[in-house]
């Protein structure tokens, strides 16, 4: 992994961990996969740290060009999943 999460300056460190935690999550689903529970806690505290869609998009996107992982696909999967369900992009 040669790449760096993408961050704002205002968030507080919390904040910062939350995100990266669920940009994991994101990673987890393409090289293994992630539980829907886990997935969806860390999207619902990410929701919470950037509410806005364009923000949400800039950084996912800053995201998937630095890692080639898209959160949009792995976010969009697990909404279309059943409960219980692993995620995985394999």
């Amino acid at each position: 992994m040669e790449y760096q999460y993408p961050f704002s300056i205002d968030w507080s460190t919390e904040e910062v961990i939350d995100v990266i935690s669920f940009f994991e999550a994101v990673e987890k689903a393409y090289e293994k996969s992630v539980k829907k529970e886990e997935l969806m806690s860390r999207y619902k505290r990410f929701k919470e740290i950037v509410p806005s869609k364009s923000e949400e998009k800039k950084i996912c996107n800053e995201f998937e060009e630095s890692s080639g992982y898209s959160s949009y696909r792995v976010v969009k999967k697990m909404k279309e999943s059943q409960e219980n369900e692993s995620i995985s992009m394999n």
